[in-house]
């Protein structure tokens, strides 16, 4: 897996927890299925966002559910992934538009949201109604 690096959402000292809670809220970039298949093997709750190289409202939700990871109740991993990079991606997670937002569960989808941009806000309460 590659971690995105970007330094966007990093918190800081600052940042409850420190640096490595910024990290670890930090989305972490997955190359493909199998990537992801591990990715969510190693999280009780995952939010993993479907996106595309292009995709202007994609790139504008990646800090967004990166703080949401910080402000939601679960312990939540970050996770996003190019399905065109790996098109069966597409079949099983029935990918019609990005970004596609799926929530995870144990591994097990228990939400799905494609509308767009969503704010920082209704997401995390989108979250943390489906992961309780």
């Amino acid at each position: 897996m590659t971690v995105n690096t970007t330094s966007e959402g990093a918190g800081g000292s600052d940042a409850p927890g420190g640096e490595d809670a910024a990290a670890a809220a930090r989305p972490m970039s997955l190359a493909d299925e199998d990537d992801l298949d591990a990715f969510l093997a190693d999280a009780d709750a995952a939010l993993v966002e479907f996106y595309t190289d292009g995709c202007g409202i994609c790139a504008s939700m990646e800090p967004v559910i990166g703080n949401v990871a910080r402000g939601v109740e679960a312990d939540l991993a970050v996770g996003l992934v190019n399905p065109r990079d790996d098109p069966p991606l597409v079949e099983r997670f029935d990918v019609r538009s990005v970004p596609l937002f799926v929530l995870f569960v144990d591994g097990e989808p228990v939400a799905r949201r494609a509308e767009g941009f969503i704010p920082g806000e209704d997401l995390a309460a989108w979250v943390d109604e489906h992961a309780a």
